[in-house]
């Protein structure tokens, strides 16, 4: 008995995979009956849709790519402007501390006729080197009398004057420097508490 029943379950088996076969058949049948079933005119519009997607997209594609450069391109202008407005940087921040030592020099008193003809000398050329600095763009911050920024002031010192406001600058310490709009060298300076 037990054979017979394997006979019929291996026979049903058989059926079934059969059965699958067909069915799967058919379904590829239709398939190939829709696409058959499909003008030409029907294929063609369908063509020109995958075309006309593929052409948008490269389009897409062209505008980013077009943007990309643009923006290096401008990045690259405001670069060189940058380099051609700062271009004494290097040399007028090497000239700071000549410019410090010229200003003690002048500040030194004289007794002889001679010595002030050195200072006036001296003085000649500061204000000719001053001159050139300034048409580089060199320009001193403005420091006392003025509230402390700590952008351009270097805070070395507080003391208190009781007839100025707190944080006004009191007393400038060393001179500083901007270059068109950039710090070159903070203002060294004592603020009022």
């Amino acid at each position: 008995m037990t054979e017979t029943t394997e006979n019929k379950d291996l026979v049903q088996e058989q059926q079934d995979v059969q059965a699958d076969t067909t069915a799967e058949n058919v379904e590829q049948a239709e398939v190939q009956e829709e696409t058959a079933e499909l003008s030409i005119e029907e294929q063609y519009e369908a063509k020109l849709a995958e075309l006309q997607a593929k052409l948008e997209d490269e389009e897409n594609r062209h505008l980013r790519l077009r943007a990309d450069f643009d923006n290096m391109r401008r990045r690259q202008q405001l670069d060189r402007e940058a380099a051609e407005k700062y271009r004494a940087q290097s040399l007028l921040s090497d000239l700071l501390p000549v410019l410090d030592n010229f200003e003690r020099a002048l500040q030194v008193e004289t007794t002889s006729e001679e010595a002030a003809s050195i200072i006036k000398g001296i003085d000649m050329v500061y204000r000719s080197l001053i001159e050139a600095t300034e048409k580089e763009g060199l320009q001193v911050i403005k420091a006392e009398g003025e509230p402390f920024d700590p952008n351009v002031h270097q805070a070395v010192m507080q003391e208190q004057d009781s007839e100025k406001e707190t944080g006004i600058v009191l007393r400038e310490l060393q001179k500083g420097y901007l270059l068109k709009d950039r710090v070159l060298r903070p203002t060294m300076v004592s603020v009022n508490e």
